[in-house]
Order: C-alpha cells, then sequence, then structure tokens
C-alpha cells in the first residue's frame, strides 16, 4: 500500500512505480519545481518513507518487514521506464493579466498574454485552464472576494468568446489572500490586482 503526504496531484507527478516479479518498486521521481515531495510505502507489514529524489524502495514478494530503500540511478530510472515519461503531460504553463484599480478592465498588453495562453490551452490535446482572481488590498474581504470572482469570469467568458470549450475552463476567486506583493491593508498595488492563467 503507498500513502502519500502530498495532495493527490502531487503524488502522483511524484511516483513512478513499476512492478516486477517478484518485487515491487516505487521510486520518487523530483518536483519540476525543485519543491519537497515525500511518499509513504507500506508492503509486509512494514513501512518506509521515500523523501528525497530517486530514493527506491524494494518489497520483496512473501518477504516480511519494511521495504529496502536504497538511490536509484536518474539515467537508469528514464531509460528502462522511457513509455512511461513519454506518456507524462507537459507541465503547466502560467500566465498573469493584470488589471486597472477597483474594475474588470485589462490593463496594459494583457489581451496578448490572453491570446498567448490560449494558443497554448488549444494546441495541449484535452487542455484544461484554471482562471483565479486576485485583488489588492484596497477594501474588504468581503468585496475584494466579489472583484477577484468577477475578474476571473471575465477572463473566462474572454476564453470562451475565442472558441475555448467552456466545460475545460475552472474560474475562481481568491480575493487577497494570496499577494504577489504583501502589502497592508489599504495599499494600492497595480501587481496584485490580477488574474493567474493555468493552462494544463
Amino acid at each position: 500500500m503507498i500513502s502519500s503526504r502530498l495532495p493527490a496531484a502531487l503524488a502522483l507527478s511524484a511516483l513512478l512505480a513499476a512492478c516486477a516479479a517478484p518485487s515491487t518498486r516505487v521510486v520518487l521521481l523530483p518536483q519540476e519545481d525543485g519543491s519537497p515531495s515525500a511518499v509513504v510505502v507500506s508492503a509486509n507489514g512494514g513501512r518506509e518513507t521515500l523523501d528525497k529524489p530517486y530514493a527506491r524502495a524494494t518489497a520483496a514478494r512473501g518477504a516480511t518487514g519494511a521495504p529496502v530503500v536504497d538511490q536509484a540511478d536518474p539515467a537508469k530510472v528514464a531509460a528502462d521506464n522511457r513509455s512511461l515519461f513519454e506518456l507524462k503531460p507537459p507541465s503547466p504553463q502560467r500566465y498573469t493579466v493584470f488589471f486597472d484599480l477597483g474594475g474588470t478592465a485589462l490593463a496594459g498588453d494583457s489581451q496578448s498574454t490572453l491570446t498567448e495562453a490560449l494558443a497554448a490551452a488549444l494546441a495541449r490535446s484535452g487542455g484544461e485552464i484554471v482562471v483565479t482572481g486576485h485583488t489588492d488590498t484596497i477594501g474588504n474581504l468581503e468585496q475584494n472576494d466579489e472583484l477577484s470572482r468577477r475578474r476571473a469570469q471575465q477572463v473566462r467568458q474572454m476564453f470562451e468568446d475565442r472558441g475555448f470549450p467552456a466545460a475545460r475552463i475552472l474560474a475562481i476567486g481568491r480575493g487577497k489572500r494570496e499577494l504577489a506583493v504583501p502589502t497592508p491593508d489599504e495599499t494600492v498595488e497595480p501587481r496584485n490586482r490580477r488574474v493567474t492563467i493555468e493552462v494544463r
């Protein structure tokens, strides 16, 4: 049994499991952004935690005790599992568009950024777009939550208007909870008035 200390989406990107009689092996792959990851491998009544890139746990079939942990050779892992790596989807691409103060009007060259994000999404088979609205710290929490949702919905609508399937766009608002530039309350900061777009 394998249980992860990470969300399921991260566990999927972090793990490579290869089954070969008479044993089962689990290799922890590095995160693309360099962030730490870990997975707990349970087998034969024992358990081990893998928390370093290319740490490998091997559980022999019918054996007792915890899996045996060692370090796998990255080049050998890639060579032995080439077909699995070829199936791996491309990494998400991230874009940011900005807004004028207090509203949902796009600022600067954000229209060209939208066009670039749309082209990236259309180039992926079954591509999806996650749109997350943000605000600066002017106004109260409820006002900013609503404004961030409106900004996200507007960007979502722009993608729909340009022909991207609505069912493959998720739009959410985070208000002033995830500031790009930390500021005190009631601070005008154009870099915080944004929508982030993740194409995956």
